[in-house]
């Protein structure tokens, strides 16, 4: 067996880094969100979920977060401490677009989410529909 005479000694389970920055989702449109903790408990938020479902006393403008997730990298997440005020970026998510689960405000596939993206009434119900389910929104009375 030969060995590469350039080849970093790396121990078992160890790890070799690379020299330089790796870039992701360079491609991607970032829409920049201010969101607030306006509750009294820590609200920690991972990479893939759904950010216009995220905890009801999270404030913030749902409507700029409508199929997006934070732009972070995978398995990691934000937290935000009560009374915290960040500025996140999120991106689009890929593939279908399909978004099921999380608080079940949206449930359709990315094709039925794009045309309520696309219709400002249906797009107006389903804000109101997360209102009346108690997730704040700016201007919006807890």
């Amino acid at each position: 067996m030969s060995e590469d005479k350039n080849a970093i000694p790396v121990p078992y389970g160890g790890y070799v880094l690379h020299d330089t920055p790796v870039s992701f989702n360079t491609e991607k449109p970032v829409t920049k969100v201010r969101v607030k903790n306006t509750g009294d408990r820590p609200v920690q938020v991972g990479s893939h979920f759904h950010f216009f479902e995220v905890n009801k006393e999270l404030e913030f403008d749902r409507e700029s977060a409508l199929g997006k997730r934070l732009n972070i990298t995978a398995t990691t997440a934000i937290r935000f401490e009560p009374g915290d005020e960040i500025e996140v970026e999120l991106i689009p998510y890929s593939g279908n677009n399909d978004i099921f689960g999380f608080n079940n405000l949206v449930d359709m596939t990315g094709q039925q989410l794009a045309d309520v993206i696309n219709d400002p009434i249906k797009l107006k119900s389903l804000i109101d529909n997360a209102r009346q389910a108690g997730f704040k929104m700016p201007n919006h009375p807890s």
